[in-house]
């Protein structure tokens, strides 16, 4: 017997159908990439477009979960495979527990993990991995940061990168710049956010991830 789609995953298929007719005619596959990253620049579209369904519908979003806020599709600098690095995660000796800001003022506290390195438009790139924790005691690390794209074509607060960390201490890491994303109060004054600190600017243009949401 037949199986019926329910609505949302016909919007989620068209979604997609519509994501891929719109990379053929834009000629990026027709630009000179392997087939690796054709299909690399396929799944992170996919990514965005599932989580713009997400962003929309999903009552915890921060479109929906302290009163109503406008929903636009998130905008994005085209993916890119050429922002995307490799690197160890190297740990601080003297892990610092330092106070950071949040958007509305309130002091914070994260422990200053360790750092990620690679090579960006020829200069050596340190990017602070921080540790810290949920209100409900979870631990989690992540990398905050600004650039030169900040408070111009990015979020002028910053942008984040989810980061898991691994007990392996010699574990390769993939540092993702496509998946680099604005912070909820980006989108709603009703949220506060971490201020990333002067330690987290890199000297560079970071065109990958997502763009500013109110222009």
């Amino acid at each position: 017997m037949a199986q019926t789609l329910k609505p949302k995953h016909v919007i989620v298929i068209a979604a997609l159908f519509l994501i891929m007719a719109g990379l053929f005619f834009s000629g990026i596959f027709n630009r000179h990439y392997t087939p690796e990253e054709k299909s690399y620049i396929a799944e992170i579209e996919s990514l965005r477009a599932r989580k713009d369904y997400e962003m929309l519908n999903d009552p915890a979003s921060p479109f929906n979960a302290k009163g109503k806020v406008h929903f636009e599709k998130l905008k994005y600098f085209d993916v890119d495979p050429g922002f995307v690095f490799k690197s160890k995660l190297y740990e601080y000796d003297n892990k610092d527990t330092i106070t950071i800001y949040g958007t509305k003022g309130e002091p914070r506290k994260a422990l200053k993990y360790g750092y990620v390195g690679f090579e960006l438009d020829n200069k050596d790139i340190r990017m602070n991995v921080y540790k810290g924790f949920t209100r409900s005691g979870q631990e989690y690390f992540i990398i905050w940061f600004t650039d030169r794209t900040t408070n111009n074509e990015s979020y002028g607060v910053g942008r984040y990168l989810d980061f898991e960390k691994q007990d392996n201490p010699d574990y390769i890491y993939t540092v993702d710049f496509n998946l680099a994303y604005n912070p909820y109060c980006a989108y709603s004054p009703n949220y506060s956010c971490a201020i990333p600190t002067k330690d987290d600017y890199v000297d560079v243009e970071i065109k990958a991830g997502e763009k500013k949401f109110h222009n």
